[in-house]
């Protein structure tokens, strides 16, 4: 009973109050700015990018993502020792963990839960639910790459990589139906919690785009400067 307490009650309370760590708001204070008072007033990495430069920008963003991925690392690493990692139950708990970390983000108790949108958090999350999310988001990280490059709006490249990340985890149920090389067998049977959570984190990343989404459509998005930053 004791270990169930700790994965499905103490774990994901943890990964949302580690999710909630407003990076960008504290990087920002340390030289004298709220990030809230910044253009688009967005926590996230790319507003810490126009109030401080581009490197930390970067910065923000490797801090944004590894607080999804370090308390969703290591619930796998508890549940392959009390060997739980491949069972239902075991994918449920990972499931809450990473999408406390996520909701943490999105509403952090620290800012009166008016947070981010959730992109490079999700994005830590899946690098560390091996391999089942990491594969899609390798995927979705070469989507964003290349959308966002290419319309220099990093919005419309976080949107093409929600729609990439799901995309390709769903294929993954076609592709990896018998073990492949080092990949597992994907079962929906045991993968459910993975499934449903892959299918909502994007959904919540597109509703957290709204503002953004309308921008892009009327051609007034913000777009990114290529070459050199501070």
């Amino acid at each position: 009973m004791e270990k169930y307490l700790i994965i499905f009650l103490a774990c994901p309370v943890l990964g949302f109050l580690v999710g909630g760590i407003p990076f960008g708001v504290i990087l920002t204070a340390a030289r004298g700015i709220d990030i809230r008072t910044v253009a688009s007033g967005n926590i996230g990495a790319t507003n810490v990018a126009r109030a401080l430069g581009r490197k930390w920008g970067y910065f923000c963003f490797l801090l944004d993502v590894l607080k999804g991925a370090l308390p969703t690392a290591a619930m796998g690493l508890l549940l392959a020792h009390w060997q739980l990692n491949d069972s239902p139950l075991g994918f449920l708990a990972w499931a809450l963990v990473g999408s406390a970390a996520v909701l943490g983000h999105v509403f952090p108790m620290y800012l009166k839960f008016k947070g981010g949108k959730g992109v490079a958090t999700s994005a830590g999350v899946a690098l560390a639910v091996w391999p089942f999310y990491t594969l899609p988001a390798l995927v979705a990280l070469l989507a964003w790459l290349l959308v966002t490059l290419t319309s220099k709006t990093v919005s419309a490249g976080s949107l093409a990589a929600c729609l990439a990340f799901l995309i390709t985890y769903l294929a993954g149920f076609w592709i990896f139906d018998q073990p492949r090389w080092i990949i597992p067998p994907w079962s929906l049977r045991s993968q459910w919690p993975l499934l449903i959570a892959a299918c909502l984190l994007p959904v919540l990343i597109i509703v957290r785009h709204r503002s953004n989404i309308t921008r892009l459509l009327t051609g007034q998005e913000h777009h990114i400067k290529l070459g050199h930053g501070q």
